[in-house]
């Protein structure tokens, strides 16, 4: 997942969605004033959080799907494979299986996380992308720990989970992933005999990669919209997820649920395919119950 850290950190994806309208022209040119304003340095604020929650909030996501996918298989959600007795899971059942997997690493601890690394992230006295704070002094955060305490004073404990139906519907769109994931290894299956042919691990790792992009081309909209959730100042009260809805549309049109895109889909895919290629890797290797034939 540090791959997944470092990419972020060149894109800088969250300034480039919870910014106004005009204060970055793309991800380069956010990348340049980010570096002549604060440092390199600056690029690696909010590394904290990711480094200490994700590595659980992922074994929690790919540990609860393979228990979903058993629990659909067991309860009828299957298909006979062609040709044979065998079966295995549809492919709605392979997104619905995703769908809970997402919704379950949706815990109080991965709320959080999320929530400090995003505010962590910029640490100044104003809304993200208004005005960036140069010198520790102006800062309003002085790591995540401070956040935290600041966010609980001002709002209460429930105060660290204020997007929380908006990171739900957010999560939900793990069924496009995980269906997708399926459908893209049935395809390469498909190709045995052909010059196209691959093997499974090579198969596991482009479709893990292409899955990704299909992820978060259905998720960004509610990515965005959390975000900026949580991006509000402390001293003003979180909006809703549909009062949030209606300013982005109101200020940027269609388009700016679609702010950070590019560099979403260009840090997905690396991460994405090796993660997904261990994983089922590890999978086979540990002799796991089959729920993909």
């Amino acid at each position: 997942m540090w791959s997944w850290q470092l990419l972020s950190l060149v894109s800088e994806w969250t300034r480039l969605q919870c910014s106004p309208p005009g204060t970055y022209r793309g991800a380069v040119d956010c990348l340049l004033k980010t570096v002549r304003n604060e440092s390199v340095f600056a690029l690696y604020k909010g590394v904290t959080p990711p480094a200490v929650g994700w590595a659980a909030i992922d074994s929690v996501l790919l540990g609860s799907l393979h228990n979903y996918r058993l629990l659909l298989l067991r309860n009828g959600m299957s298909e006979s494979v062609p040709g044979t007795d065998i079966k295995r899971l549809t492919l709605t059942a392979h997104g619905i299986a995703g769908l809970f997997a997402g919704l379950t690493r949706y815990d109080p601890a991965a709320s959080r996380v999320v929530e400090l690394a995003i505010v962590a992230k910029l640490g100044s006295r104003y809304p993200l992308g208004a005005a960036i704070a140069k010198l520790p002094s102006e800062r309003q955060f002085k790591g995540p720990i401070d956040c935290a305490r600041q966010v609980v004073r001002a709002h209460g404990v429930k105060g660290l989970w204020s997007a929380l139906p908006a990171s739900l519907i957010y999560r939900s769109n793990f069924f496009w992933m995980f269906l997708s994931f399926e459908a893209l290894m049935r395809t390469f299956a498909g190709m045995e005999g052909t010059r196209f042919e691959m093997s499974t691990g090579h198969a596991n790792f482009l479709s893990g990669g292409l899955c990704s992009l299909v992820y978060w081309i259905m998720a960004i909209p509610a990515d965005n919209v959390k975000n900026r959730i949580m991006a509000t100042p402390l001293d003003l009260q979180p909006p809703s997820f549909r009062t949030t809805v209606r300013n982005v549309y109101a200020v940027s049109g269609p388009k700016g649920f679609y702010a950070g895109l590019g560099t979403s889909l260009l840090r997905a895919f690396p991460s994405n395919a090796c993660a997904l290629f261990v994983y089922e890797g590890l999978m086979r290797f540990l002799g796991a119950e089959k729920t993909r034939h």
